[in-house]
């Protein structure tokens, strides 16, 4: 049979069950487009710019069970916009298909528009690239690109189609049939006994779970009420264990975590990691203490002992490594009554809560009061958008996430302005969940004007933008050792401008005395498919334990000398002014 070769790819993209592209139009790909709008089954989005799209396309895949985000963008200019989100999802291990475009393989013509080679550019940043060379490989590519962005360590995977394939017909001798990848394999038995043994014997053993046990939740509750242990998290898998939880300590137990988790793992002998890799983030810059008795589950064995070595390790997934860890435990012994462990968690997170609330906002929004009223007002099951920057820690440390919800948030790669163009794949992902983003300004400035996408497909999504006029995480990280902030300072924003601009609902949110009210309107304005951005007047004056503790951790590293040199000028500078 003769195919062209963007039907040929439009098929496979409904047999993998894609629901949504993202991406713009161009001259290498229309033709893609114009069999995308033949489909009943995918929905091309039109975005602003495809660096917010790769966005949407991660947030896709990291708020849905039943499908991944897709690029559709040009080669070369497309593919550069969009590295930002496509890094993004390399590095935080979700899934992505990249399809681009490209030029003509027909002609031998040199210069072509958009004539870059995108398997270099596409080599650091991905799992794997492929340029097809004739029409009967495009559906197999794409079924294998489709299984290693889900398979092992989720990632993005790009695919060029050349335009010439996608304009013109080629003879295919079937339509190869799709066949979905099977379930991870169990776990060795022997394994998971030696691994209960360990965690039994221990006295104080600790869990900390990342973004790959997000799966295992229940059997996550299920062996901390057994073992009677608390529990931290990575800031990307903050979702991954009830926050409400009685043993739930915080993000992190080093000494840039809350003061719950600090002390609830002070003198953890057996820590239990899934699906937690141990960077920078979580660590507070490497300054967490892991006792020898480490027991490390990842699926990728790359991590296990990249910076903490490990006494077991089980490399495998984390969802039927920790259900049957649970069912074992469950064999062994019954669940233990709550005990000092969970009582000293919940004193030291009302401590740390009064500390929050004694602090003065002088008028302006105190950060708990916030998240207090987010909490109150939001559903469980609701999805929180994060983006890079001082509110981060803020809504880690300060806002429950609770059973069923989930929380987006870039960290390794840590690209500013992911947020408000998340939010648009999160809410096409799962429609019937509310959807909240916390932005800071900083952040909202670079990929703000994504909101119209989210205006034109109708979707109602709320905006809380902290505005204070700067960049704050980098500020104050800058006026500990350098006493004083250059270049963090950001002048002239007009949120109610791009409220304008962009058709969302404007709300301001002045001072704690109107934050039940505004947050009440924008969700009822977001119920009814409309952007709504708060304009939030946030209180940046108090630093997070993440923000002290990590200053003092990373000073820390430095060399002796380099910490003479560094206390020295500080010092100067705060004489002389």
């Amino acid at each position: 049979m003769k195919k062209s070769g963007a039907w040929l790819a439009v098929h496979a993209m409904e047999q993998i069950g894609l629901r949504y592209t993202f991406g713009i139009p161009g001259v290498h790909n229309t033709e893609l487009y114009d069999e995308l709008n033949n489909s009943n089954r995918i929905t091309p989005i039109l975005v602003t710019h495809e660096g917010g799209g790769a966005f949407m396309a991660d947030a896709m895949s990291r708020a849905s069970d039943d499908t991944i985000g897709a690029l559709m963008i040009v080669p070369a200019a497309g593919f550069t916009h969009a590295a930002s989100g496509i890094g993004e999802a390399f590095l935080d291990g979700v899934a992505m298909l990249v399809f681009t475009g490209g030029i003509r393989t027909d002609t031998g013509a040199k210069y072509q528009l958009h004539d870059l080679d995108q398997m270099a550019l596409a080599q650091p940043l991905t799992k794997g690239a492929f340029r097809v060379t004739r029409h009967s490989e495009i559906i197999p590519t794409i079924y294998k690109a489709y299984e290693i962005a889900t398979s092992g360590v989720p990632g993005p995977v790009l695919v060029e189609i050349p335009v010439n394939l996608q304009l013109f017909t080629g003879e295919v001798d079937e339509l190869p049939a799709w066949q979905p990848s099977p379930p991870p394999p169990q776990p060795e038995a022997a394994l998971i006994g030696r691994i209960a043994d360990r965690l039994l014997g221990a006295s104080r053993p600790g869990l900390f779970v990342g973004w790959g046990a997000r799966h295992a939740q229940q059997a996550l509750i299920a062996i901390a009420d057994h073992l009677q242990a608390p529990v931290a998290t990575t800031l990307q898998g903050l979702a991954t264990f009830p926050g409400d939880h009685p043993l739930h300590a915080g993000f992190g137990f080093s000494p840039s975590a809350v003061p719950a988790a600090r002390n609830a793992f002070a003198q953890c002998d057996c820590l239990l990691a899934a699906g937690a890799r141990f960077g920078e983030i979580p660590t507070g810059s490497f300054s967490v203490k892991v006792p020898p008795a480490l027991i490390h589950i990842d699926i990728d064995p790359k991590v296990i002992g990249s910076n903490y070595p490990a006494e077991i390790s089980l490399v495998g997934d984390a969802k039927p490594a920790l259900a049957a860890l649970a069912a074992e435990l469950a064999r062994r012994s019954g669940v233990k009554a709550p005990g000092a462990t969970a009582a000293q968690i919940a004193r030291d997170k009302k401590a740390y809560r009064q500390e929050w609330l004694d602090h003065d906002s002088k008028g302006r929004v105190n950060p708990l009061s916030f998240f207090d009223a987010l909490r109150k007002a939001a559903p469980d099951d609701c999805i929180i958008v994060l983006d890079d920057g001082n509110h981060t820690f803020l809504t880690a440390e300060l806002f429950t996430i609770r059973r069923g919800g989930a929380l987006l948030v870039p960290t390794d790669f840590n690209a500013m302005g992911y947020s408000a163009p998340a939010a648009i794949g999160a809410k096409l992902a799962q429609p019937q969940r509310e959807v909240f983003t916390v932005v800071g300004d900083g952040c909202f400035m670079m990929t703000c004007m994504e909101i119209l996408t989210a205006t034109n497909q109708a979707l109602g999504i709320v905006y809380f933008v902290f505005h204070d006029g700067a960049l704050s995480q980098i500020a104050q990280a800058q006026q500990i050792p350098y006493n004083r902030q250059p270049c963090v300072t950001l002048s002239g924003l007009k949120v109610e401008g791009i409220a304008l601009a962009t058709g969302a609902t404007y709300l301001p949110l002045p001072s704690d005395g109107d934050l039940d009210a505004t947050i009440a309107k924008a969700r009822e304005i977001a119920a009814g498919g409309k952007p709504v951005i708060v304009d939030v007047a946030i209180d940046y004056s108090k630093r997070t334990a993440f923000t002290i503790g990590t200053a003092k951790s990373t000073f820390r590293r430095f060399p002796l000398s380099e910490r003479l040199r560094f206390a020295g000028r500080a010092l100067v500078r705060r004489v002389t002014g």
